[in-house]
Order: structure tokens, then sequence, then C-alpha cells
């Protein structure tokens, strides 16, 4: 079999999804999307993964060392994307290319092979434990509309949430934090994400302040490039430092362990590289007894952890965003766990009637 194509799922939804945002950056407001890398291959079957980064890229650059090639040999393959660009190095939105063609190898495979990709990987577990995303900064969104947010969560079956930190002043932000602990109680888990706000000092600081909160993890309160930074704040503070978000490769999740600047890592599934890199990335991790926690896109990072024996928590979104995409529905959610999808590959094709009514390209 080799692959012998690239082609592009572009679909829009109808409806308008809201704006918000964290402490750095303001998003939503559009009409909702999604978009897919189609890999076709010449034995009919067709690899799909979400399309993350700049398609223009993996189209004229990173495809061409994909073509031709037969997705079992995968490793060779990610090699070929890796090593055929070296000047310079391959970062940034390189990686993420590389990791949505990945992404789609794996499909691939478990689609010829008619078995789900965690299975292939190697399963370990068919159910996951995964936490609410939320608690984003909106207009109009007080601590009591926060706090009726997050026991919404928690009524959908979560047993953890998360929420934004680093959007106001720490008065302000801890006392969100407070008024969420006292809605969901204490046998919920809480997170809390500044998303690179602060300083390690300012981070320390408003850490100190909502410890007493029973914090399960503080993700990314500093600079993302402040691995000093980081490690300072992890050895301040009692709560779990995670950090990562941002990093590529095996290579960056060595950096970022060596500088001990993270209790748990949440390298993105497909920024890091895709699959095929991040079982690596959660090999390198076990060596030193770190958990790992993807970032985001629940539908590619599934198989991966279900494959993970350092695996902890996944990222997931409450139910109530799949309207935003009804052609890929988040998955059910029962005591805070979700079930491993069995579909062959990673069970993410559309509804033919569903591409019907909304493909826009």
């Amino acid at each position: 079999m080799k692959i012998t194509a690239l082609k592009f799922l572009r679909m829009q939804f109808p409806g308008k999804t809201p704006r918000k945002r964290n402490s750095i950056i303001e998003s939503g407001g559009g009409a909702p999307g999604m978009s897919m890398i189609e890999l076709q291959t010449d034995a009919g079957i067709i690899g799909r993964s979400l399309l993350k980064g700049n398609a223009n890229l993996i189209e004229r650059t990173v495809f061409p060392r994909v073509a031709g090639e037969n997705p079992f040999y995968i490793e060779r393959i990610w090699d070929r994307m890796y090593r055929y660009n070296r000047k310079p190095v391959a970062k940034g939105e390189y990686i993420v290319a590389m990791g949505s063609i990945d992404n789609a190898i794996w499909d691939i495979i478990g689609k010829a092979l008619n078995m789900p990709v965690y299975q292939i990987l190697g399963a370990h577990k068919d159910r996951l434990r995964v936490y609410a995303a939320g608690g984003y900064y909106e207009e109009g969104k007080g601590l009591r509309e926060l706090a009726k947010e997050m026991e919404g969560y928690v009524a959908e079956g979560f047993r953890a949430v998360k929420m934004k930190v680093g959007g106001e002043p720490f008065a302000t932000d801890a006392e969100r934090v407070k008024a969420v602990r006292q809605a969901i109680g204490p046998k919920i888990d809480l997170l809390i994400d500044a998303n690179n706000r602060w300083t390690a000092v300012e981070a320390i600081r408003f850490g100190r302040m909502v410890e007493k909160h029973d914090i399960y993890w503080f993700e990314e309160p500093v600079e993302p490039d402040d691995f000093a930074g980081s490690a300072e704040v992890r050895h301040a503070l009692d709560i779990p430092i995670v950090a990562g978000e941002n990093e590529f490769t095996r290579w960056g999740c060595r950096d970022l362990i060596t500088a001990g600047a993270a209790d748990i890592l949440n390298l993105d599934t497909t920024n890091a590289g895709g699959i095929t890199e991040y079982r690596k990335i959660a090999a390198l991790a076990s060596a030193f007894h770190i958990p790992v926690a993807p970032h985001g896109d629940p539908f590619m990072a599934v198989h991966l952890l279900a494959a993970t024996p350092n695996a902890l928590i996944m990222e997931t979104y409450p139910g109530v965003e799949s309207r935003y995409n009804p052609a890929l529905p988040l998955f059910p959610v029962k005591d805070g766990y979700i079930d491993v999808p069995t579909k062959a590959g990673l069970g993410i094709d559309p509804d033919p009637e569903m591409v019907r009514k909304y493909r826009v390209g």
C-alpha cells in the first residue's frame, strides 16, 4: 500500500461561537467549522486527522516527503519529514504540519487492520479520566455565572474541571477560584490555567493565594520559554505545575524535564509531532516518573493516552460544545471517565450526509 494523494475537507456549521478570552488571547465570535486532512492510498483507504497549522505548508513542503511511502513504515516517514528539513531546524509550524500528517497515517493503519489505533499502539486501558476545559472570561460572566458553568460540568459527569486565571487582578481571580471551589465542593478536582501570563514572582504570589482551595494543578504559570521560572514556581508551591503546551518533540520534552520545570507534561498531541512522536515523549517522561496529560484535541489524544501507562487525565470539553461541530460530537462522560472509541482507525470519519450538507471546501 502507498500514500498517493492529499486532500482537505472543510466544513462550516450554522451559528456563531461565543467571544471568550484567556489571560492573553481573545477568540471566538465567528462561524463554527472543522477542517480535516485526507490522505488517500492506492488501496482505497483514506486516512483522516483534524487539520492544525498551515495547510499550504502541509501540501507544498511536508506531503511531498510522504507521497509514495507505505503507511506502515511510519517511523521511516516521520524521520523523512523531520530530517529532510534541517535548515533551519524543524520547529514551530513545520512540526505541527508533521503532526497533522502523522495522525492521519495512524488512521490509515487502523483502518487497514480494522482495529482502533490505541489497540495497535498497545492498549493499556479502555477508559480514560477526563476534565472539562472551561472557565473562560466572557462579557457579562460574573462569579454567579462562572459557578453555574462549573456546576453544569459536574452535573454532566465530570469529576475534574479547569478554569482560566491571569486575566484579571490577583484579588479578582482569587475570588473566582474561591467561588468555583465552593460551587463544585471538595470532591471535584479543580485545575487552573494561567496561559503563560505571569513572571515567576507573580505566579508564586497568586499560587499562595489559592493553595488553600486544594488546586489539582497550576498550568503554564509563566512564559513558555522561562523554564527556570517554572522550576522556581514548582519548588515554591505545593501545587503540581503543568508545562509543555508550547513545546515540540521529544527534545523539547527533554529540556523541560532537565530544567525541573514541570510535575506534569501537557505537550499537544499534534503540535508536538503527532502520535508517533508523542509515544517517545511519554516514554521519556515515564523514565523520570512524570505523567503526561496532552493539551486539547481529545479526538487525537484519546488513542495515544489509552496506550500510555503514564497518562494522567485527558482534556476535553462539555457536551454543549458539540453544537459547534455536529459532525464530530464529543465523548459522553460518566463518573469522570469516557470510553475509548473502538471504531477502526481514529474513529473520526464524518457522516457523508453531514459532509454533503456542510462542506465548503
